[in-house]
């Protein structure tokens, strides 16, 4: 791929991004749940918007988790009982504008496997 391709996929996720967070918000009882991936790693932040404050954080280098399905899945069901210990069963999903497929949808059916309601 040529360096012109490359940035208008970053540009394009970058759009998304700010189409998506004009239209979603959390707060204390409902964070809003932002995920973002790289080719290595994924970092998971429950944030309460109001406050502008970070509830609950997930990185996973720290936990050990690959950037793949079954590293996503894992990572989903550690921050599912780390927002348990918070008592929030419910949250607002920000992709991050990122596709709902692969590595994403993977973390977010462990967070609905958990009982994460979103």
């Amino acid at each position: 791929m040529n360096a012109k391709v490359i940035k208008s996929k970053v540009a394009n996720r970058l759009k998304r991004k700010r189409r998506i967070r004009a239209k979603i918000s959390g707060c204390a009882s409902l964070p809003r749940v932002s995920v973002f991936r790289s080719n290595r790693y994924i970092s998971v932040q429950a944030i309460d918007d109001v406050t502008a404050t970070t509830v609950a954080a997930l990185h996973s280098k720290s936990t050990g988790h690959k950037s793949n399905k079954e590293g996503a899945t894992a990572l989903g069901e550690a921050f599912a009982a780390k927002l348990k210990e918070a008592n929030i069963t419910s949250i607002v999903f920000d992709r991050n504008g990122y596709q709902y497929h692969g590595v994403i949808a993977a973390f977010g059916d462990a967070l609905r496997a958990n009982e994460i309601k979103f």
